[in-house]
């Protein structure tokens, strides 16, 4: 029986399309990534930039994960606009590490939001890396009701699935007003000021987990922050990037 594949959109453009070259890029990511807290998250934001400005942010809370069998990946659209919650058509995920199944879900269906959509394909190798064998939920999100989302995602939760939250932080600042901007962001978060500013094009992804752990009463733990600038050393216009982790 044939299955339906989902075939990479970014890889050779945000992460490396060979699969010995992906594998080295990550390998160097968690030997550079120091171990924080040898608790497991229940749930992570990490970046979804190209490998070479934010691999290196995301494996910080990447290497902390083991042992789930399920991962839920909630992340922005970029390509369509959206006033709902949506996972894909496919049954399988590949990238150059490999295939990944879909979970079976209830979610609205839209293949389009998901058929050029980096933020949430980024992601899967890094759990590829991590995680032996394992099932996607992929959810692109659009402008929606946060508590409504909420409660559905919450549903899909169990003790043997992680939530993964995808996003960049500000856009196209200078690298001090970035700073200050992106240190607001991670304040609000980590104190779950769900009302509070989030300058993120993750931002509803973000209300949504912000309003989950407080629900589970999970606690935040900030592992990171770099931008663009600490990477190419051009400090005019850069991009944030934070890894944190959610802890019950």
């Amino acid at each position: 029986m044939e299955i339906n594949v989902r075939k990479p959109a970014v890889a050779g453009a945000f992460y490396p399309a060979d699969e010995n070259e992906l594998n080295k890029m990550l390998r160097e990511f968690f030997d550079n990534a120091p171990v924080s807290d040898k608790r497991v998250p229940r749930a992570i934001i990490v970046p979804h930039a190209g490998y070479v400005y934010s691999g290196q942010v995301a494996a910080l809370a990447y290497k902390l994960v083991k042992d789930y069998e399920k991962v839920v990946l909630l992340g922005p659209s970029h390509t369509v606009y959206l006033e709902d919650v949506v996972s894909d058509t496919h049954q399988f995920w590949e990238t150059p590490l490999g295939l990944v199944s879909i979970v079976k879900n209830d979610f609205e269906k839209n293949e389009g939001a998901h058929a050029n959509e980096h933020c949430l394909e980024v992601q899967v190798p890094f759990l590829q890396f991590v995680l032996k064998k394992f099932e996607i939920l992929p959810l692109v999100v659009g402008e929606v009701d946060v508590k409504s989302v909420s409660e559905k995602v919450q549903k899909v939760l169990d003790d043997k699935t992680l939530l993964v939250v995808s996003s960049d932080l500000s856009h196209y600042h200078s690298y001090d007003m970035a700073e200050i901007l992106d240190n607001e962001t991670i304040e609000n978060i980590k104190n779950l000021n769900e009302n509070e500013s989030i300058d993120a094009c993750g931002e509803f992804p973000i209300r949504i987990l912000i309003d989950i752990a407080k629900k589970k009463n999970w606690k935040p733990k900030v592992l990171g922050y770099k931008n663009s600038g600490d990477v190419t050393g051009e400090k005019f216009r850069v991009v944030g990037y934070t890894s944190i982790a959610f802890y019950a």
